[in-house]
């Protein structure tokens, strides 16, 4: 995400003050442009509103799931069923199809639709899109992998991901031996891919070279952020999903473990920088109890947290519905819902 540039104003001295001067005269000269300025600084302050959530965004395909902030300041959002990758007006909520006739989402879990497009990323203003459950061990035809974008509906396979991990499993238990990519994230001119039922998270170049950049017991990786070499990353944690298994964790190029970040937030889907260079994480919500793996949490009861510097989380924003996918513009939130809806959050770094 691009940060915006401000223009601040500079202050720049009428006349200079010599050595003749008195330091009588200096002193008053302070005093009067103090008591100028100070006035007109404190109200030019606009007021910090605390957190209120809109909706931005209906009549997106049921399982809508990944998103980013593209080049031109609006947001691309993935939509599994329907094969395609939508743009979102972030002020108007003006939706259009930025791309469409990707392979289309063959699974559906808890009522939910789950694979296609998951996720998408731009490289120099290039979209890349993650797809993933559509191959032959789930009943389809199509490469789990991603998938340049090179026009309004053709594209080009960058990475095949499925075959990889066929050819490299891990040594984690698994039934899809071809994993269920979650997370698309740029990285040193590259990609970073999460994989929530082989438990690893990927590098990907844009020749489509694949590599294990670190490997995990069953946590279930999803969403990731990157702040210089640094990767945070969101854990949903094993089934049943409780909040101590909910975690945010760092790691870099060459660790051999992560780090707990934070914990205490349950079935986390997705982490992001926002306003001010804090560290956020998506709550999906309370796993409905004895359901299968990747059902969906139960309506209403996500939250948007804030990571705080003793690893605890602050909730922002709760009762969300089944959040999928995070991003910031400035100091507004927007989070995407299975249920097909973007929602935004504006004033989320307002102070308590």
């Amino acid at each position: 995400m691009k940060k915006q540039n401000i223009l601040a104003l500079a202050l720049k001295p009428a006349m200079r003050v010599t050595e003749s001067v008195g330091i009588g005269i200096v002193l008053m000269l302070t005093a009067a442009v103090i008591a100028m300025i100070t006035p007109s600084a404190v109200s030019a302050a606009p007021p910090c509103e605390g957190p209120t959530a809109t909706r931005l965004v209906t009549g997106l395909v049921q399982g809508a799931k990944g998103s980013t902030i593209g080049p031109d300041g609006a947001l691309y959002v993935t939509e599994g069923a329907a094969g395609r990758v939508s743009r979102i007006d972030p002020q108007t909520g003006e939706k259009t199809t930025f791309t469409s006739g990707l392979p289309t989402a063959i699974l559906s879990i808890g009522g939910s639709s789950i694979g296609g497009p998951i996720d998408v990323a731009f490289i120099d203003n290039i979209a890349y899109v993650l797809v993933t459950l559509v191959d032959s061990y789930v009943g389809g035809t199509d490469v789990d992998g991603i998938y340049r974008v090179d026009g309004p509906d053709s594209f080009t396979v960058v990475a095949d991901i499925g075959a990889f991990n066929v050819a490299n499993p891990p040594n984690t238990q698994f039934d899809v031996p071809t994993g269920l990519q979650y997370a698309l994230q740029t990285y040193r001119g590259g990609f970073l891919v999460t994989d929530g039922h082989l438990n690893r998270v990927l590098r990907v170049t844009l020749d489509g070279e694949i590599t294990v950049f670190i490997a995990f017991d069953n946590i279930v990786p999803t969403g990731l952020a990157v702040k210089g070499n640094t990767v945070y990353m969101a854990e949903a944690g094993p089934v049943p999903h409780l909040p101590e298994s909910g975690k945010v964790v760092s790691f870099g190029p060459k660790s051999p473990t992560a780090t707990e970040v934070a914990s205490g937030a349950r079935l986390l889907v997705d982490v992001e920088f926002g306003g001010g260079g804090s560290l956020y994480a998506l709550s999906q919500g309370i796993f409905p109890a004895g359901s299968d793996p990747a059902t969906p949490a139960e309506h209403n009861t996500g939250s948007l947290v804030k990571v705080n510097g003793d690893g605890t989380f602050t909730v922002i924003t709760d009762g969300l519905d089944q959040p999928t996918s995070l991003e910031f513009i400035g100091n507004t939130a927007y989070f995407v819902t299975l249920t097909g809806e973007i929602w935004k959050i504006g004033g989320v770094s307002c102070p308590p």
